[in-house]
């Protein structure tokens, strides 16, 4: 029996999140964290909002759903992201020992890949779902906020 509910299922729930910051004003990053094929956190950038430069959708995530289990660790996890994340937030998934992280597009600047950031040994990393929907999210975003200024 084929699962419906597979990477590129959860990851358009994530751009879903992404096209939500990017309407208010916020950099289009959206996560959505799983366990058991169930939704039970998603979120989005809300730097603007909160005035605070560590409220990344993935850290939002976290929190979500570490409030959501009642617990610190998202050992049984699954992290969809539309932007990889940056070492901040892979030092956040470290210590919340996700168990696997999927991202969309590859962030060749400021990602944890680039910067060398370590994750749990045990977490599971794949990237380039939906890829290039996210990058172009992400492209045109920045474009309107140039012609904006």
């Amino acid at each position: 029996m084929i699962n419906p509910f597979d990477d590129t299922y959860f990851m358009k729930k994530a751009l879903q999140e992404a096209e939500m910051a990017f309407e208010k004003g916020e950099i289009p990053v959206g996560a959505v964290v799983v366990v058991e094929d169930r939704i039970i956190a998603r979120t989005h950038n809300l730097t603007e909002l909160l005035n605070d430069v560590t409220a990344h959708a993935e850290m939002q995530a976290i929190t979500s759903a570490a409030n959501f289990l009642g617990g610190k660790y998202l050992a049984k996890c699954t992290l969809y992201v539309t932007l990889e994340p940056c070492q901040m937030c892979a030092g956040a998934l470290y210590w919340s020992q996700v168990a696997k992280i999927v991202y969309g597009a590859a962030d060749h600047q400021r990602g944890f890949k680039t910067m060398g950031t370590q994750l749990h040994p045990k977490t599971e990393v794949v990237g380039g779902i939906l890829a290039n929907e996210a990058a172009a999210l992400m492209k045109r975003f920045f474009i309107e906020k140039r012609n904006l200024n």
